[in-house]
């Protein structure tokens, strides 16, 4: 398939549709305005249905309602909007629904800047909204990156039932780069035989949030972190790059890896052996990627484009 130049908001949007994806609830807010933009005109012409809700706090529970009937839902914001749809994700991840966040990170706290950040990565990383719980949470580097997470995402959510959430700073869903898109579904997706389909004839489903009891809580929390042990094992990603020989490893994700690739050409040219892991995976964070190399490397320097949020997880790896 022949490469073609895009933005970065509007590549993420024609992935989602080229896996699947059928419905859109959102609002608009910078740098992610292009991704709704893009899907009110697209979405209809493949017989899917956007909706630009009221507020953020609306469209995150259209979500919950579309990811209940069975459907590939998205939805999209930057920082402060989503913060704003923390509640509903947590409603979201506690009945087990598969759903597909992005966010579009920009400088903050509160309104902050229109400027790209990463400072959202305790509240995506460490879950946002009350409660045990996680989001499996994907970095991209690239727009090409961005494209496949968001296709991979659809099936991640629909193989674990939980939310996943793209989080990448504004600058990659303001570049342009050259893209593809060549969605392969995981094999043996299991079927949605537990969706609110709505008509007569149908095996009655039942998704509940409210669990009153202490003990079925309990028990509820033990069985979701089950399904996270499993998202553990099997779906932590990075990169190594230049980590064969080195001494001294940076750690950095989505555009500030990319100012680090750089300056590693340099201290390479110097004689520094220097190399980089790049986490893909922000939650799981990649533990077995530092299980390689903790033994070789005299010391990690965490890059990123917020106050050190992710250095205790660094620290810890």
């Amino acid at each position: 398939m022949a490469k073609v130049l895009m933005k970065g908001n509007e590549a993420v949007g024609k992935a989602a549709i080229e896996a699947g994806c059928r419905y859109f609830f959102g609002y608009p807010i910078t740098p992610q305005s292009e991704v709704p933009e893009y899907l009110s005109v697209e979405l209809p012409k493949v017989g899917g249905t956007f909706v630009q809700a009221e507020s953020e706090v609306a469209a995150i529970n259209m979500v919950y309602g579309a990811a209940a009937a069975g459907a590939r839902v998205l939805t999209s914001s930057s920082s402060p909007g989503i913060a704003l749809k923390q509640e509903g994700i947590g409603y979201i991840s506690n009945a087990g629904l598969p759903a597909v966040i992005i966010n579009m990170m920009r400088g903050g706290p509160g309104l902050g800047t229109i400027q790209p950040g990463q400072a959202d990565y305790n509240m995506t990383v460490k879950g946002g909204a009350n409660g045990d719980y996680h989001n499996v949470v994907l970095a991209p580097a690239s727009v090409q990156e961005a494209v496949n997470m968001v296709m991979e995402a659809f099936d991640i959510a629909d193989q674990y039932l939980l939310p996943v959430i793209i989080l990448a700073d504004g600058l990659i869903g303001q570049m342009m780069e050259p893209v593809e898109f060549n969605y392969v579904p995981r094999p043996n997706l299991p079927e949605k035989t537990w969706a609110l389909v709505g008509h007569y004839g149908a095996e009655r489903s039942n998704i509940k949030n409210l669990v009153i009891e202490p003990d079925e809580c309990e028990a509820w929390n033990h069985d979701h972190f089950k399904v996270y042990d499993e998202v553990v094992k099997n779906e932590q990603a990075w990169e190594e790059y230049k980590m064969d020989d080195a001494e001294y490893a940076f750690v950095s994700y989505g555009t500030a890896s990319r100012v680090v690739r750089t300056a590693i050409g340099y201290l390479r040219a110097e004689g520094y052996k220097v190399g980089m892991i790049r986490p893909k995976t922000l939650w799981p964070f990649p533990q077995k990627a530092f299980d390689k190399f903790n033994d070789k490397i005299k010391k990690f320097l965490d890059v990123e484009m917020s106050m050190g949020q992710m250095v205790p997880d660094v620290a810890y790896a």
